[in-house]
Protein backbone atom coordinates (compact mmCIF):
# COMPACT_ATOMS: atom_id res chain seq x y z
CA UNK A 1 0.00 0.00 0.00
CA UNK A 2 1.40 3.40 -0.95
CA UNK A 3 1.84 6.44 1.28
CA UNK A 4 -1.20 8.27 -0.16
CA UNK A 5 -3.50 5.42 0.84
CA UNK A 6 -2.10 5.21 4.36
CA UNK A 7 -2.57 8.93 4.92
CA UNK A 8 -6.13 8.77 3.58
CA UNK A 9 -7.01 5.88 5.87
CA UNK A 10 -5.46 7.64 8.86
CA UNK A 11 -7.43 10.82 8.11
CA UNK A 12 -10.75 8.94 8.08
CA UNK A 13 -9.88 6.59 10.95
CA UNK A 14 -8.83 9.33 13.36
CA UNK A 15 -11.66 11.77 12.63
CA UNK A 16 -13.37 12.81 15.85
CA UNK A 17 -16.57 10.91 16.66
CA UNK A 18 -19.55 12.30 18.54
CA UNK A 19 -20.02 11.34 22.18
CA UNK A 20 -23.70 10.37 22.00
CA UNK A 21 -26.06 10.73 24.95
CA UNK A 22 -29.10 8.62 23.94
CA UNK A 23 -27.45 5.79 21.97
CA UNK A 24 -24.24 3.79 22.04
CA UNK A 25 -22.21 3.06 18.89
CA UNK A 26 -19.36 0.55 18.75
CA UNK A 27 -17.08 0.78 15.73
CA UNK A 28 -16.90 -2.12 13.29
CA UNK A 29 -13.46 -1.00 12.12
CA UNK A 30 -11.54 2.28 11.80
CA UNK A 31 -13.19 3.56 8.60
CA UNK A 32 -16.81 2.39 8.26
CA UNK A 33 -19.62 0.79 10.25
CA UNK A 34 -20.93 0.87 13.78
CA UNK A 35 -23.10 -1.40 15.92
CA UNK A 36 -25.83 0.52 17.76
CA UNK A 37 -27.29 -0.34 21.14
CA UNK A 38 -29.91 1.44 23.18
CA UNK A 39 -32.59 1.34 20.48
CA UNK A 40 -35.74 -0.82 20.44
CA UNK A 41 -37.35 -0.41 17.03
CA UNK A 42 -40.63 -1.82 18.27
CA UNK A 43 -41.10 1.31 20.40
CA UNK A 44 -41.32 5.01 19.48
CA UNK A 45 -38.02 6.85 19.66
CA UNK A 46 -37.40 10.42 20.79
CA UNK A 47 -36.41 13.40 18.65
CA UNK A 48 -33.00 13.35 20.35
CA UNK A 49 -32.50 9.71 19.34
CA UNK A 50 -33.52 10.49 15.75
CA UNK A 51 -31.01 13.35 15.65
CA UNK A 52 -28.24 11.22 17.12
CA UNK A 53 -28.90 8.35 14.73
CA UNK A 54 -28.70 10.74 11.78
CA UNK A 55 -25.40 12.05 13.13
CA UNK A 56 -24.14 8.50 13.65
CA UNK A 57 -25.05 7.68 10.05
CA UNK A 58 -23.02 10.69 8.89
CA UNK A 59 -20.01 9.48 10.89
CA UNK A 60 -20.20 5.69 10.46
CA UNK A 61 -22.26 5.43 7.22
CA UNK A 62 -23.50 1.92 8.14
CA UNK A 63 -25.41 1.25 11.37
CA UNK A 64 -26.15 -2.28 12.61
CA UNK A 65 -28.92 -3.07 15.11
CA UNK A 66 -29.11 -6.56 16.65
CA UNK A 67 -31.96 -8.58 18.17
CA UNK A 68 -34.78 -6.39 16.87
CA UNK A 69 -38.16 -8.05 17.36
CA UNK A 70 -40.23 -6.08 14.88
CA UNK A 71 -42.79 -6.71 12.17
CA UNK A 72 -43.05 -5.01 8.79
CA UNK A 73 -45.20 -2.13 10.00
CA UNK A 74 -42.84 -1.41 12.90
CA UNK A 75 -39.87 -1.40 10.54
CA UNK A 76 -41.63 1.09 8.27
CA UNK A 77 -42.71 3.26 11.20
CA UNK A 78 -39.14 3.40 12.51
CA UNK A 79 -37.77 4.30 9.06
CA UNK A 80 -40.30 7.13 8.65
CA UNK A 81 -38.49 8.99 11.45
CA UNK A 82 -35.83 9.73 8.82
CA UNK A 83 -37.87 10.61 5.74
CA UNK A 84 -40.39 9.48 3.18
CA UNK A 85 -40.53 5.83 2.13
CA UNK A 86 -40.36 5.06 -1.56
CA UNK A 87 -43.48 3.43 -2.99
CA UNK A 88 -43.01 1.23 -6.02
CA UNK A 89 -45.51 0.89 -8.82
CA UNK A 90 -47.84 -2.05 -8.22
CA UNK A 91 -46.54 -3.88 -11.30
CA UNK A 92 -43.00 -3.74 -9.86
CA UNK A 93 -43.58 -5.06 -6.36
CA UNK A 94 -42.65 -8.64 -5.50
CA UNK A 95 -45.00 -8.95 -2.53
CA UNK A 96 -48.16 -7.10 -1.56
CA UNK A 97 -46.65 -3.94 -0.09
CA UNK A 98 -45.32 -1.18 -2.41
CA UNK A 99 -43.04 0.17 0.36
CA UNK A 100 -41.25 -3.17 0.90
CA UNK A 101 -38.62 -4.88 -1.27
CA UNK A 102 -38.34 -8.58 -0.52
CA UNK A 103 -34.75 -9.84 -0.29
CA UNK A 104 -34.87 -13.60 -0.73
CA UNK A 105 -32.95 -16.55 -2.09
CA UNK A 106 -33.45 -20.32 -1.96
CA UNK A 107 -32.46 -23.52 -3.72
CA UNK A 108 -34.60 -22.35 -6.64
CA UNK A 109 -32.55 -19.17 -7.16
CA UNK A 110 -30.41 -18.84 -10.29
CA UNK A 111 -28.75 -15.68 -8.97
CA UNK A 112 -29.24 -13.11 -6.23
CA UNK A 113 -29.60 -9.38 -6.66
CA UNK A 114 -26.70 -7.25 -5.52
CA UNK A 115 -23.74 -9.60 -6.01
CA UNK A 116 -21.89 -6.82 -7.88
CA UNK A 117 -20.63 -3.75 -6.02
CA UNK A 118 -23.30 -1.07 -6.38
CA UNK A 119 -25.08 1.92 -4.90
CA UNK A 120 -28.82 1.41 -5.10
CA UNK A 121 -30.79 3.30 -7.72
CA UNK A 122 -28.13 5.65 -9.08
CA UNK A 123 -29.72 5.52 -12.54
CA UNK A 124 -32.60 7.51 -11.08
CA UNK A 125 -32.77 11.30 -10.95
CA UNK A 126 -33.31 11.12 -7.20
CA UNK A 127 -31.57 8.00 -5.84
CA UNK A 128 -32.35 6.70 -2.36
CA UNK A 129 -30.55 8.56 0.40
CA UNK A 130 -30.71 5.56 2.75
CA UNK A 131 -31.85 1.95 2.95
CA UNK A 132 -32.91 -0.21 5.88
CA UNK A 133 -32.82 -4.02 5.62
CA UNK A 134 -34.30 -6.37 8.23
CA UNK A 135 -33.25 -10.01 7.90
CA UNK A 136 -35.84 -12.50 9.16
CA UNK A 137 -34.26 -15.80 8.09
CA UNK A 138 -30.62 -16.77 7.71
CA UNK A 139 -29.31 -20.00 6.12
CA UNK A 140 -30.05 -23.15 8.12
CA UNK A 141 -26.33 -23.79 8.50
CA UNK A 142 -26.18 -20.61 10.59
CA UNK A 143 -23.77 -18.60 8.48
CA UNK A 144 -23.41 -17.08 5.04
CA UNK A 145 -25.08 -14.24 3.20
CA UNK A 146 -22.91 -11.45 4.60
CA UNK A 147 -23.06 -7.95 3.09
CA UNK A 148 -19.90 -5.91 2.50
CA UNK A 149 -20.06 -2.10 2.57
CA UNK A 150 -17.40 0.31 1.26
CA UNK A 151 -16.74 3.96 2.17
CA UNK A 152 -16.84 6.24 -0.90
CA UNK A 153 -15.40 9.21 1.02
CA UNK A 154 -12.30 7.10 1.64
CA UNK A 155 -12.29 5.85 -1.98
CA UNK A 156 -12.01 9.49 -3.04
CA UNK A 157 -9.36 10.37 -0.44
CA UNK A 158 -7.19 7.44 -1.58
CA UNK A 159 -6.87 8.88 -5.10
CA UNK A 160 -3.75 10.82 -6.07
CA UNK A 161 -3.99 14.63 -6.29
CA UNK A 162 -3.68 14.38 -10.07
CA UNK A 163 -6.55 11.89 -10.38
CA UNK A 164 -8.76 13.98 -8.09
CA UNK A 165 -8.11 17.06 -10.21
CA UNK A 166 -8.91 15.19 -13.42
CA UNK A 167 -12.18 13.68 -12.17
CA UNK A 168 -13.65 16.80 -10.56
CA UNK A 169 -16.11 18.35 -13.00
CA UNK A 170 -16.51 15.16 -15.03
CA UNK A 171 -19.81 13.31 -15.33
CA UNK A 172 -20.81 9.72 -15.97
CA UNK A 173 -23.83 7.86 -17.28
CA UNK A 174 -25.75 5.56 -14.90
CA UNK A 175 -27.92 3.01 -16.71
CA UNK A 176 -30.56 0.86 -14.98
CA UNK A 177 -30.37 -1.65 -17.84
CA UNK A 178 -26.79 -2.63 -16.94
CA UNK A 179 -27.73 -5.23 -14.27
CA UNK A 180 -30.01 -6.90 -16.84
CA UNK A 181 -27.18 -7.74 -19.26
CA UNK A 182 -27.90 -11.21 -20.64
CA UNK A 183 -31.55 -11.11 -19.55
CA UNK A 184 -34.69 -9.54 -20.97
CA UNK A 185 -34.85 -6.11 -19.33
CA UNK A 186 -38.13 -4.40 -18.44
CA UNK A 187 -39.10 -1.52 -20.75
CA UNK A 188 -38.34 2.15 -20.09
CA UNK A 189 -35.54 1.71 -17.58
CA UNK A 190 -33.98 5.04 -16.57
CA UNK A 191 -30.59 6.34 -17.67
CA UNK A 192 -29.10 9.55 -16.29
CA UNK A 193 -25.93 11.64 -16.02
CA UNK A 194 -24.41 12.34 -12.59
CA UNK A 195 -21.17 14.04 -11.46
CA UNK A 196 -18.31 11.65 -10.65
CA UNK A 197 -17.21 13.62 -7.57
CA UNK A 198 -19.89 15.15 -5.36
CA UNK A 199 -20.21 16.60 -1.88
CA UNK A 200 -22.28 14.90 0.79
CA UNK A 201 -25.33 17.14 1.34
CA UNK A 202 -25.07 17.06 5.15
CA UNK A 203 -21.33 16.90 5.88
CA UNK A 204 -19.91 18.59 2.77
CA UNK A 205 -17.28 15.83 2.47
CA UNK A 206 -16.27 14.85 -1.07
CA UNK A 207 -16.92 11.32 -2.35
CA UNK A 208 -16.78 9.22 -5.49
CA UNK A 209 -20.18 8.78 -7.10
CA UNK A 210 -19.68 5.92 -9.55
CA UNK A 211 -20.33 2.20 -9.15
CA UNK A 212 -19.92 -0.93 -11.31
CA UNK A 213 -23.57 -1.86 -10.86
CA UNK A 214 -24.89 1.08 -12.89
CA UNK A 215 -22.11 3.36 -14.19
CA UNK A 216 -21.30 2.82 -17.88
CA UNK A 217 -19.41 5.78 -19.35
CA UNK A 218 -17.48 8.95 -18.46
CA UNK A 219 -18.80 11.50 -20.93
CA UNK A 220 -15.75 13.77 -21.12
CA UNK A 221 -13.43 10.92 -22.22
CA UNK A 222 -13.20 8.66 -25.23
CA UNK A 223 -14.81 5.26 -24.84
CA UNK A 224 -11.38 3.63 -24.45
CA UNK A 225 -10.26 6.17 -21.84
CA UNK A 226 -13.55 5.87 -19.99
CA UNK A 227 -13.30 2.09 -19.75
CA UNK A 228 -9.74 2.33 -18.43
CA UNK A 229 -10.50 4.94 -15.76
CA UNK A 230 -13.72 3.28 -14.60
CA UNK A 231 -12.00 -0.11 -14.41
CA UNK A 232 -9.24 1.40 -12.26
CA UNK A 233 -11.77 3.01 -9.90
CA UNK A 234 -13.90 -0.15 -9.71
CA UNK A 235 -10.84 -2.34 -8.98
CA UNK A 236 -9.81 -0.03 -6.13
CA UNK A 237 -13.23 -0.45 -4.50
CA UNK A 238 -13.29 -4.21 -5.12
CA UNK A 239 -9.80 -5.06 -3.93
CA UNK A 240 -8.97 -2.51 -1.23
CA UNK A 241 -10.13 -4.33 1.89
CA UNK A 242 -9.38 -1.33 4.11
CA UNK A 243 -12.27 0.57 2.49
CA UNK A 244 -14.89 -1.79 3.80
CA UNK A 245 -16.66 -3.60 6.60
CA UNK A 246 -18.43 -6.97 6.43
CA UNK A 247 -21.77 -7.38 8.22
CA UNK A 248 -22.64 -10.87 9.43
CA UNK A 249 -26.38 -11.28 9.57
CA UNK A 250 -28.46 -12.93 12.26
CA UNK A 251 -32.24 -13.24 12.36
CA UNK A 252 -33.46 -9.96 13.84
CA UNK A 253 -30.54 -7.88 12.53
CA UNK A 254 -31.41 -4.55 10.92
CA UNK A 255 -28.85 -2.56 8.92
CA UNK A 256 -29.41 1.12 8.14
CA UNK A 257 -26.98 2.59 5.62
CA UNK A 258 -26.32 5.93 3.93
CA UNK A 259 -26.78 5.04 0.26
CA UNK A 260 -25.19 8.31 -0.86
CA UNK A 261 -21.64 7.64 0.33
CA UNK A 262 -21.41 3.84 0.32
CA UNK A 263 -21.38 0.90 -2.02
CA UNK A 264 -22.31 -2.64 -1.03
CA UNK A 265 -22.44 -6.16 -2.35
CA UNK A 266 -24.22 -9.32 -1.21
CA UNK A 267 -22.14 -12.47 -0.67
CA UNK A 268 -24.07 -15.46 -2.05
CA UNK A 269 -22.14 -18.21 -0.29
CA UNK A 270 -25.03 -20.21 1.17
CA UNK A 271 -26.64 -21.99 -1.82
CA UNK A 272 -28.81 -24.15 -1.65
CA UNK A 273 -29.97 -22.74 1.69
CA UNK A 274 -32.48 -19.91 2.09
CA UNK A 275 -32.27 -16.31 3.29
CA UNK A 276 -35.13 -13.82 3.62
CA UNK A 277 -35.47 -10.17 4.55
CA UNK A 278 -37.42 -6.98 3.94
CA UNK A 279 -35.95 -3.65 2.85
CA UNK A 280 -37.35 -0.14 2.91
CA UNK A 281 -35.97 2.79 0.93
CA UNK A 282 -35.87 6.44 1.95
CA UNK A 283 -36.48 8.85 -0.92
CA UNK A 284 -33.44 10.96 -1.73
CA UNK A 285 -32.55 13.97 -3.81
CA UNK A 286 -30.59 14.74 -6.93
CA UNK A 287 -26.89 14.01 -6.26
CA UNK A 288 -25.87 16.27 -4.36
CA UNK A 289 -23.51 19.10 -5.07
CA UNK A 290 -21.39 18.99 -8.20
CA UNK A 291 -17.78 19.98 -7.57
Amino acid sequence: MDHTNLEAIKKIATAKKTDFKTINVKRFNPVIGGEVSGIDMSQPISKDQVAELRQALNEYHVLVFRDQKIDTEQQKEFARNFGTLRKMALEDIDGDDPEIVLIQASDASQFVAGEVWHTDGTASEQPAWAQMLHIHQIPEIGCGGDTVFANMHLAYEMLSPGMKEMLEGMTAIHDAALPWAGYEAPPNLPKIEHPIVVKHPETGAKMLYINPGFTTRILQLTEFESRAILEMLFRQIEHEVLLSCRVQWEAGTVVFWDNRCTQHRAIWDYYPYSRFGERVTLVGEKPYEKI
